[in-house]
């Protein structure tokens, strides 16, 4: 096993996901290719559900977080499995309409919802809106007033919460882009905005403090505060919010020294203090939300590429070439962040080669890592980089007009094409 299960390595040494030959998948489809194991995205998503129902008494619902990666196929796995699903535009909205995704489990997010994107939503029937601002709730007032309907709104609250992850992905500590911040009185003031609106019904609470997280304690210190919150609003106006939804931003394994924790360990001890401080102040337990992402996706995929050149610099570094980079996988650019990568013909081999992997692009830091201790590699070779199911795919781009690649799924020896890969015609069709 490499990182994660779905990943093995044959008799022939080459890697293999959910059952089939990245070699073969690779003469198939092509390259750059991302493939996805089917059975690994059910199985995150029965143990989120389970755990859910079991630690809430069935008043709970995970949320697949579909940014981590959103196409017709991923949603109607999502709905199949008894999962919500959190969307943040209306090209997600259209993703999640499309694949015929229940409309009642659907919760709108974003710092900046457009009023068309809002009029889609509620035409829609999205289950809830989170709302992020004032100007929002406003507008949702008076989209739901035209449209004759009511808006169901949870709010989302800063805790001012630091978790330990990258600055760039860091969102609930006071300085952030999102949400209401609850230090500073705004999350209650525009509580009782919410609450003063006739076409917005005021559900609950939200939070999210960040990705990639290691730790239980921060969630467990965002849900007192919220908890606390939601009693100084129930102090104030007499009104008990029924929903609280903690967000996601669980980490996964993407090299050997990461250490997740047990999502149902984590689930239940969350569980646990949001029941017992509701005891303690004589409230109600509310319905829990959770938004998991990177945890259901991240670790069933992996991309492959072929390598076109090993180019090594005396004294200083090798680099060796793919036929892809950050226009499929932007993230170590971005923010440096850490993959292991296998030369997927080779994978019975000792990783005995440092190499710093090189995209395409026209750009020095078109970088997928740097210092990879990988088999020795040659050109006509192929290399996957493991764990790109989340947040590669969803923030692929078309940068030097490089077509975005295909999605395969496998499940159990078996492959499918979920999206196909892009062609020059596509990069062409907008253009005038």
């Amino acid at each position: 096993m490499i990182l994660s299960d779905c990943f093995e390595v044959n008799e022939a040494g080459h890697l293999t996901v959910g059952g089939c030959d990245t070699v073969e998948l690779a003469r198939a489809y092509g390259t750059p290719l991302y493939v996805m194991d089917e059975n690994a995205v059910r199985r995150n998503c029965g143990l989120y559900r389970d755990a859910l129902r079991e630690c809430t008494g069935g008043r709970g619902m995970a949320l697949y977080a579909s940014k981590a990666f959103c196409c017709k196929e991923v949603c109607r796995i999502a709905a199949e499995e008894g999962m919500g699903l959190d969307v943040v535009s209306g090209g997600e909205i259209a993703t999640a309409r499309a694949a015929g995704f229940p409309a009642e489990r659907v919760f709108f997010h974003g710092n900046n919802k457009t009023r068309a994107e809002i009029d889609l939503a509620l035409e829609y029937g999205v289950g809830r809106f989170v709302a992020d601002n004032l100007e929002e709730l406003g507008r949702l007032q008076r989209a739901a007033q035209e449209k004759g309907t009511v808006a169901r709104v949870l709010l989302r609250v800063k805790p001012g919460v630091e978790a330990h992850t990258h600055a760039f992905i860091k969102t609930g500590q006071i300085d952030s882009k999102f949400g209401f911040a609850l230090s500073t009185g705004e999350a209650r003031e525009a509580a009782e905005r919410a609450l003063s609106l006739p076409n917005v019904e005021l559900m609950g609470l939200h939070c999210h403090i960040g990705s990639q997280i290691f730790e239980i304690a921060p969630f467990l210190l965002a849900a007192e505060r919220l908890l606390g919150l939601r009693k100084e609003i129930y102090r104030e106006t007499g009104r008990s919010l029924p929903e609280m939804n903690l967000g996601g931003g669980y980490g996964i394994r993407y090299v050997e020294g990461d250490d997740p924790i047990p999502y149902g360990k984590e689930l239940h001890v969350v569980a646990e203090t949001v029941a017992r401080r509701c005891a303690e102040d004589g409230m109600e337990t509310p319905f829990l939300y959770l938004e998991p992402g990177r945890s259901i996706v991240g670790d069933a995929g992996l991309t492959l590429y072929e390598v076109g050149s090993v180019k090594t610099i005396p004294g200083v570094r090798s680099y060796v070439a793919v036929d892809g980079g950050m226009t499929d996988n932007p993230r170590y650019a971005l923010y440096q962040a850490a993959y292991t990568a296998v030369v997927a013909n080779k994978a019975a081999g000792p990783a005995d080669f440092c190499a710093t992997l090189a995209g395409k692009c026209c750009e020095s830091g078109d970088l997928l890592q740097e210092s990879a201790w990988i088999q020795k590699p040659e050109e006509g070779d192929l290399l996957a980089v493991l764990c790109t199911g989340a947040y590669n795919y969803s923030m692929a781009s078309n940068y030097n007009r490089i077509p975005r690649p295909a999605v395969v799924m496998v499940r159990d020896g078996r492959a499918r094409v979920i999206v196909r890969r892009e062609t020059y015609e596509d990069l062409l069709r907008c253009d005038c």
